[in-house]
C-alpha cells in the first residue's frame, strides 16, 4: 500500500543523512520533497499543509541544526508527525479495545457496497470468538443485495459463529429487533450488525441505518471503508459521521497497490481511530492498527512486532513442540521441511515478510534480483510432495534414478530437487549442531553456512533480540539474503531458499 511513498521518502531521507550539518534551506527542500510526496500519496490537501508545518517548525530548530547526526534527526521528527498524524502513541493496540463490556453489546458494521464491510464482519467474528473467547451473533440486515444474507451465513459456519436465521420479508428494523431479542435469550455477548450498502451515498440508506442505531444503540460503530479508493474514502467517512455515531475506522485492502493517502488522511480529517486493517480475503487477514508500526512501514523500518505476532498466531503449538522435540536430537527430516515452507506461505510469503523488514525496499530488490517470488516456495513443496513417505523420511535413499522421477512428477528438474535436498542438508546438519551444543552450536552451523557469529550479533541487535535468527531466506544464490527470523519466536526457524530458476 505504501510503497511508492516509502520509496520517495527513502530517497528524501538518504540525502538529509549523507551530509554533516544542514542549512535552513537543506531543510527546506527536504519539506518541499516530502509534501509533493505526501500529495503524490493522494494525502488531502489539509493533512499536508497541517503535518509540513509541524515538521518544519521543528526540523529548523537549533537542536537539529547542531545536532551530531542533524539528518537522523530530522528522520526522527517526521516519524513522530508521522505518528501523530495516524493517532498518536496510545498503549499498542488500545485502539483495537472494543467496548464490548456488558453483554449482549452491539457492534453495528457500516460502509458502502463493495467495501468488504461483509467479509469484514466475518473477520471480525473470528477475531472475538478465538481471541477474546466471546460468543458472537451475525445478523445481516442487507435485505436488497442478492444472497448478502446466504453469504453471512456462510462466513458464520466458516469461523464458527451463529448467525440470524433468515425470514424472508422483513425489514432491516424488525431484524434488529429479532436479533437482540435472541441474543439476550441465547447467552450471546456480542451482536455484530451487519447494514446494508450501496455503490454511492443515498438518504434511503442513512436514513435506514439511522434507524438502526436508534433501536440497537450499538456500543461500537464501525465504518468499512476501501483504502484504495483514496480521497473518496475519506469524503465517505465524514458524510457517514455526520448521521452515525462512530467510534471507529476499518481499512480494507491495505495489501493492495493504491497510493495508501486515505490511510493517512482519515484519522486526521475524522477524529476517529483506525481500529482494525484488512489484509486479503482470507477471514485472519485482519490486523490490529498501531500507529507507530504502521509510520515505522512508511519510513521503510519495518515492522517486526507484527512479524513476531504473525509468526505466533501461524505456529501451530503441537507441531512446535514435536519439532523441538527432534530438534534436539538432531533431526530434520524433508516432511519437517515442508512444514516450514507451509509456514512461510501462512505469514503472508516471501513478499509479506520482507514488506515488515527494516530496509523493506532493498530486502524486495534482493529477491526480485534473485528472480524469487512465493512461486518458488509452492514449487518446492511440489517437489516434496512428489516423494514417497519413507523417502521425504529417509532422504539418503534418493538415488539418481529417484530424482528423476520426483522431478517428472513435480514438473521440474532434477537440479530443482537436488537443490532442495542441498537446502534440507544444511539446515539439517545446523539442527545436529544446535541439539549437541545449543547457540554455540547454532553460531558454529551458521557459519558453516557463511553467516559469521558478527552477523549473527548483528541479526539479533536488529531484530530485538528474536533468539539470534535463523538463516537468511535468500540463502545460496539470492544475494545478501534476508535477516533471520528464527529463534526463539519460529522453532527450526524459516528455511534459507535456494536462488530461483533464472528466467
Amino acid at each position: 500500500m505504501f510503497d511508492a511513498l516509502t520509496d520517495r521518502l527513502t530517497g528524501v531521507f538518504e540525502g538529509l543523512t549523507g551530509r554533516g550539518a544542514l542549512s535552513e534551506k537543506d531543510v527546506s527542500n527536504a519539506m518541499r520533497e516530502i509534501r509533493v510526496a505526501l500529495l503524490e500519496a493522494d494525502v488531502a490537501l489539509p493533512v499536508v499543509k497541517d503535518f509540513i508545518a509541524k515538521v518544519r517548525e521543528e526540523a529548523v530548530g537549533e537542536a537539529v541544526i547542531k545536532s551530531v547526526t542533524p539528518g537522523q534527526m530530522v528522520i526522527k521528527i517526521v516519524h513522530d508527525a508521522l505518528v501523530e498524524m495516524l493517532g498518536g502513541e496510545d498503549e499498542e493496540g488500545a485502539a483495537a479495545k472494543l467496548k464490548i463490556d456488558s453483554p449482549p453489546a452491539v457492534i453495528m458494521m457500516a460502509g458502502l457496497q463493495g467495501s468488504g464491510k461483509t467479509t469484514t464482519t466475518g473477520k471480525l467474528a473470528k477475531r472475538l470468538k478465538e481471541k477474546e473467547r466471546k460468543k458472537v451473533l451475525l445478523a445481516s440486515l442487507d435485505v436488497r443485495r442478492p444472497a448478502a444474507m446466504q453469504q453471512l451465513a456462510i462466513l458464520a459456519e466458516q469461523v464458527g459463529v451463529s448467525s440470524l436465521p433468515i425470514v424472508e420479508g422483513q425489514l432491516p428494523a424488525d431484524i434488529t429487533k429479532r436479533a437482540l431479542q435472541s441474543a439476550k435469550l441465547q447467552g450471546f455477548d456480542v451482536v455484530i450488525l451487519d447494514t446494508a450498502g450501496r455503490t454511492t451515498l443515498d438518504e434511503q440508506m442513512m436514513n435506514e441505518a439511522d434507524d438502526v442505531a436508534k433501536i440497537a444503540k450499538p456500543q461500537e460503530t464501525l465504518l468499512v471503508a476501501d483504502a484504495l479508493t483514496g480521497q473518496d474514502a475519506v469524503e465517505t467517512a465524514k458524510r457517514f459521521h455526520e448521521r452515525l455515531p462512530l467510534t471507529g475506522l476499518v481499512l480494507t485492502r491495505m495489501d493492495g497497490d493504491g497510493r495508501g493517502g486515505a490511510a493517512l488522511s482519515m484519522r486526521a480529517v475524522t477524529g476517529l481511530p483506525i481500529k482494525f486493517l484488512g489484509v486479503g480475503e482470507k477471514l485472519d487477514g485482519l490486523e490490529v492498527f498501531a500507529a507507530k508500526r504502521v509510520a515505522g512501514r512508511i519510513l521503510g523500518r519495518g515492522d517486526i512486532v507484527s512479524l513476531v505476532e504473525k509468526a505466533g498466531e501461524q505456529m501451530d503449538a503441537e507441531k512446535a513442540e514435536r519439532l523441538a522435540k527432534k530438534m534436539a536430537k538432531g533431526q530434520f527430516d524433508l516432511d519437517d521441511l515442508a512444514e516450514q515452507l507451509r509456514q512461510l506461505q501462512r505469514m503472508g510469503g516471501l513478499g509479506g515478510i520482507a514488506g515488515m523488514l527494516p530496509g523493506a525496499k532493498k530486502a524486495k530488490q534482493a529477491l526480485a534480483g534473485a528472480n524469487m517470488d512465493d512461486s518458488v516456495i509452492k514449487r518446492q513443496e511440489a517437489i516434496i510432495s512428489s516423494m514417497t513417505k519413507k523417502e521425504r523420511a529417509k532422504p539418503a535413499l534418493l538415488n539418481a534414478s529417484r530424482r528423476k522421477r520426483i522431478a517428472a512428477g513435480a514438473g521440474v528438474e532434477v537440479s530443482d530437487v537436488n537443490k532442495v535436498l542441498k537446502m534440507h542438508k544444511q539446515m539439517s546438519d545446523m539442527m545436529k549442531k544446535m541439539g549437541k551444543g545449543g547457540m554455540k552450536g547454532l553460531m558454529g552451523a551458521m557459519g558453516g553456512m557463511g553467516v559469521s557469529q558478527g552477523d549473527l550479533a548483528k541479526m539479533a541487535a536488529r531484530n530485538g533480540g528474536m533468539g539470534g535468527g535463523m538463516p537468511g531466506l535468500g540463502g545460496p544464490g539470492a544475494p545478501g539474503g534476508l535477516p533471520g527470523l528464527g529463534g526463539g519466536a519460529l522453532p527450526g526457524g524459516l528455511p534459507g531458499l535456494p536462488g530461483a530458476k533464472k528466467k
